[in-house]
């Protein structure tokens, strides 16, 4: 158990964000396994900005690695742009 006070706040506050940075992510992860499920065109482009902005935000703060971050954008657009793409032949 901590002896100092400052030891104490910083427990309390590494719990805080611990819990605020698990249920961002476990938010965005629903988000971007929603969005993969979607087959519905307009649900896709109208989607894809909100979960791309919540994607970049855990990336600034760390919660996720910039890679992984990258990766789930390029991946996620491949998907909106192949189905505007089929949507429009």
């Amino acid at each position: 158990m901590a002896n100092h006070k400052s030891a104490e706040k910083r427990i309390r506050n590494t719990k805080t964000k611990r819990t605020q940075n698990r249920y961002q992510g476990r938010t965005v992860r629903n988000a971007v396994k929603k969005l993969r499920e979607t087959e519905d065109q307009e649900t896709l482009v109208k989607d894809i900005s909100k979960v791309v902005s919540q994607i970049d935000k855990l990336a600034k703060k760390n919660v996720i690695h910039k890679n992984k971050a990258a990766n789930l954008k390029s991946k996620l657009m491949r998907k909106v742009n192949a189905s505007v793409a089929t949507a429009a032949k």
